[in-house]
Formats: C-alpha cells, sequence, structure tokens
C-alpha cells in the first residue's frame, strides 16, 4: 500500500509541473513543442509495444493493447494538428495573371 502512495503522488505531482510548464508556452512556441511531443509518443508507443509483446498475463496484454491504441491515436492525431498548424503560415500562391486580362480588347 505505501508503494502506491507513492506512485499517486508522484502522478499528482507531475499533473500539476505539467500544467504549469504547459500554461507558461507563448502560441508561437506551440507548434515546436507539439512536434517534440510527437516524437515522444512515438517512443511510448514503441515502449508499449515491446512490454505488450513479451507479457504472459491476459491482463497485461489487454491494458497494453489499450495502451498501444490510445498511443496511436494520440501520435496520428498531434502529427495532423501539427500539420494543420503550420499550413497556417504557408504562403497563398496568386493565381497566374489571364492572358485576356492584361488590358487588350477582345
Amino acid at each position: 500500500m505505501d508503494e502506491a502512495v507513492v506512485w499517486l503522488t508522484i502522478f499528482v505531482l507531475s499533473v500539476f509541473v505539467g500544467i504549469e510548464v504547459i500554461s507558461k508556452v507563448s502560441s508561437t512556441l506551440h507548434t515546436p513543442l507539439m512536434s517534440g511531443a510527437n516524437a515522444i509518443h512515438g517512443i511510448i508507443l514503441l515502449g508499449a509495444v515491446l512490454v505488450t509483446g513479451t507479457t504472459d498475463n491476459d491482463a497485461a496484454l489487454v491494458v497494453g493493447l489499450v495502451a498501444i491504441v490510445l498511443a496511436a491515436v494520440n501520435m496520428v492525431g498531434g502529427f495532423v494538428v501539427t500539420d494543420r498548424m503550420l499550413q497556417m503560415f504557408v504562403r497563398k500562391k496568386r493565381p497566374a495573371p489571364d492572358a485576356r486580362s492584361n488590358g487588350e480588347a477582345a
């Protein structure tokens, strides 16, 4: 029981630290920060696959499969959102001037 209290305390403290860190990030840094988070989620996904692949316990297998699905959805969704955010900074191409619109009478 004592070990569970320690893990719960670490979890609660990490939630508070995470909230403080994320709330202090300026909006111009969200895209690079999100790209870094996507890389971390890829590592988490790889770890979940490795741990789930080596287990013999059925309950651990189910929890591992749920972790794999959630990590994959989180990673892919993060890349989609990052791509959409980066598209906001792409300059729109102007249409080529039409030959009829250069002042010549038709």
